[in-house]
């Protein structure tokens, strides 16, 4: 780390000094680093450093070097920073999310220094979940719809998540499944045309919650693909990370039940000129089109993947089949 980034970080805790513990985590396709620093002299222990560098080739693991791609990737760090600086304050402790500490744009480099979440009570990553952790994801969801339900998109993403179909031509090109490659336009206005829009977290699979020790607590992390949308979109991306497909389809309605719930307690209370009742009728409709939407990204971008399978084509064909013609 060059001086002047860390003059930033020191600075903004009001430490001594720093140390830098460890890589947390290396960017996608080579865009810089998330590294976790200890603190010297200052209230604060340690923060989380995310450091985001164009690289000298663009080495996607999967072959996508496109320019398209690249301009996607620097669009999603550019929002990510908006969405600190604007948005992020109006989270509360029904939807944690990380505080802010410094926001720095030097060059074509990005520093952002946060709240370590693991000294603060959420250190634990999981990679199986139980009913009562599912139900913690989704009452975050739920409280972070409610909360921002008709709110700007201003500096986001206008669509949420980083598979909108908008974002994804390269993937929709090569794709074998036609029938799904036809219908995806129609399927993205759908979700669109939603009256009832929130802003979507856009990538809320399990490994971007930080959990606490028992399960009950959760926060969440990385706000690269936020954006306008059906929060349809976060639950089902939810869903699909962290379940097989058996008990995709044997807790599809618990699940649903649980997050329209807990979703209902809380718009009640931050949005209570929404109606509830035709809210929820929309969004239930959409919750099959939502997942068919991701599995479209999935076919076209790694045909083999796991995620491609029997619930996911069963889904898929039901949406097909009830599409206007």
């Amino acid at each position: 780390m060059n001086q002047q980034f860390k003059d930033i970080i020191l600075e903004a805790t009001k430490a001594s000094d720093l140390e830098e513990k460890e890589v947390i985590q290396n960017l996608w396709s080579g865009y810089g680093k998330i590294i976790r620093v200890s603190l010297k002299g200052s209230d604060i222990s340690s923060v989380v450093v995310k450091h985001v560098k164009l690289p000298d080739t663009n080495n996607h693991p999967r072959g996508w070097n496109t320019d398209f791609s690249h301009l996607r990737k620097l669009k999603s760090y550019q929002v990510e920073t908006a969405w600190y600086e604007f948005y992020n304050q109006q989270c509360d402790n029904t939807c944690r999310t990380p505080h802010c500490l410094a926001l720095k744009h030097i060059g074509d480099e990005v520093l952002m220094v946060m709240e370590d979440l693991d000294a603060s009570g959420f250190p634990e990553r999981l990679a199986s979940v139980g009913w009562t952790e599912i139900k913690t994801c989704l009452n975050w969801l739920a409280n972070f719809h409610a909360t921002f339900m008709n709110a700007s998109r201003e500096k986001l993403w206008d669509v949420g998540t980083y598979w909108h179909l908008d974002t994804r031509p390269d993937e929709l090109k090569i794709m074998d499944d036609m029938a799904l490659k036809n219908a995806a336009p129609i399927i993205d206005q759908q979700l669109r045309q939603s009256p009832f829009q929130t802003l979507v977290h856009g990538d809320a699979k399990l490994a971007n919650f930080c959990f606490s020790p028992n399960g009950d607590q959760v926060a969440a992390v990385d706000f690269q693909y936020i954006g306008g949308g059906c929060g349809m979109k976060d639950v089902a991306y939810f869903v699909g990370s962290c379940l097989y497909e058996d008990d995709c389809e044997a807790m599809e309605k618990q699940i649903l039940d649980y997050y329209f719930k807990a979703l209902r307690e809380v718009v009640s209370v931050k949005k209570p000129e929404i109606n509830m009742d035709e809210l929820e009728q929309d969004w239930r409709r959409l919750y099959p089109l939502a997942w068919t939407d991701f599995h479209r990204f999935l076919k076209g971008w790694s045909p083999d993947h796991w995620k491609i399978n029997s619930y996911s084509e069963r889904l898929t064909r039901e949406v097909l089949a009830q599409l206007p013609k």
